[in-house]
């Protein structure tokens, strides 16, 4: 289809429904949910691909590798414009409690007017998953986007397409965005590509995938975006891991001569109620990146052969003590984390959590993390050599 001229009085644009598979839409939640920081603006999440790399989860990008693919050339194809084309941004954005957009365009900014093409990918449910949160065309046909799991609306991103998102009622309103330009100026791929090669990337120990994680200020989130501690407001990691029903457990010696911004790189385990599960993470993002795999992952896993956990042992009243002051420490608004975050109910809480299955998902997790790792060192070099990232086939031998 031929892109219309810049006058006419047109508004180009598509919606796709089942562009992505469930699958597909379940993997970049996990991505997102285990990864994000403090978004763009108020009570918005963010996940980039270059903050991936930055924490050391560059493995983490993977997943986009063919879904960038596919939407580049239908956003291609749909305005006419083959082998034209780079993508300028992917990210992944979650809108919670009390967030909105006003009408705007994507371009209306000065230094965003190198973005062309736009495509947001829904990947969870108007209704079930959250309230409010519906895309409005200001003109045009489709003028109202009803968010769907796996649907794509794709359209120009300049004043023709002038939109708005209505304000979140309940829930979180999950997303992947892309932006697209005819500038290779401001191509991602050379970009990320760049970082990639700052980082080493050889396939021999489980710590080149053990995540990172960032200044805790990227963590921080509070009503008015203020990143100081003293300021109302949550710790994201924290707050998702509490909303599953988890409180992070420290060893003493290190909550008396840490900072809180140094607790969350060091070595902790996971309680709920009075039970210490045994096991020992990395750090908070890990904590979270295994927390939230099991939360994906569950309802797949055959645990049928899973005997009771061993590794379960009685949090003592000192521990339990010390891990409600970091609470406080960490979750300075209780009621807004399970606000923006909605917590389990008490029956799901009893049903998600066994820690026998969650010490098996420890291990599914490495086994993913590996797999998604040895696919980046394999593509790696093809992508340095081409400045492009794009799904590289391998014979299986």
């Amino acid at each position: 289809m031929v892109l219309p001229d810049e006058n006419e009085e047109e508004h180009p644009r598509l919606l796709l429904h089942n562009f992505l598979s469930v699958q597909e839409c379940k993997e970049l939640e996990y991505i997102h949910k285990s990864n994000c920081t403090v978004g763009y603006r108020p009570n918005v999440f963010s996940t980039t691909l270059s903050h991936l790399i930055a924490t050391n989860c560059a493995h983490l990008i993977m997943p986009f590798v063919p879904i960038r693919e596919r939407l580049k050339e239908k956003v291609e194809e749909f305005f006419g414009c083959e082998y034209e084309l780079f993508v300028e941004f992917t990210g992944l954005i979650s809108w919670s409690r009390g967030s909105s957009i006003g009408w705007h365009s994507d371009d209306n900014r000065p230094y965003l007017k190198q973005r062309h093409f736009a495509a947001v990918c829904y990947l969870n449910n108007y209704g079930n998953d959250f309230k409010g949160g519906l895309f409005h065309f200001q003109d045009g046909d489709l003028a109202t986007i009803v968010p769907s799991g796996g649907d794509v609306v794709i359209y120009t991103a300049d004043s023709r397409n002038t939109h708005s998102v209505d304000e979140i009622a309940d829930g979180e309103r999950l997303t992947m965005a892309l932006w697209f330009s005819r500038d290779a100026a401001h191509d991602e791929d050379v970009k990320l590509i760049s970082l990639l090669s700052q980082i080493p990337l050889r396939d021999n120990g489980p710590e080149l995938w053990l995540p990172l994680p960032a200044s805790s200020n990227m963590y921080w989130f509070s009503p008015d975006q203020a990143s100081s501690h003293d300021q109302l407001g949550f710790d994201i990691c924290w707050a998702r891991l509490h909303v599953l029903g988890y409180d992070p457990v420290y060893s003493q010696d290190k909550i008396s001569c840490l900072n809180t911004s140094e607790l969350l790189m060091e070595p902790l385990r996971l309680a709920m109620g009075d039970e210490l599960f045994d096991y020992e993470f990395c750090n908070i993002l890990h904590t979270l990146q295994v927390v939230q795999f099991y939360c994906w992952k569950a309802s797949d896993l055959n645990f049928t052969k899973v005997e009771a956990s061993n590794k379960v042992v009685h949090l003592s009243q000192s521990q339990q003590e010390k891990s409600l002051c970091l609470k406080s420490l960490f979750l300075k608004d209780l009621h807004l984390a399970e606000s923006v975050f909605r917590s389990m109910t008490s029956a799901e809480r009893a049903e998600h959590c066994n820690w026998a299955h969650l010490r098996v998902a420890v291990d599914m997790w490495e086994d993913y993390a590996h797999r998604l790792h040895k696919e980046l060192v394999m593509c790696s070099p093809h992508w340095k050599t081409h400045q492009s990232i794009f799904h590289v086939s391998f014979d299986e031998k």
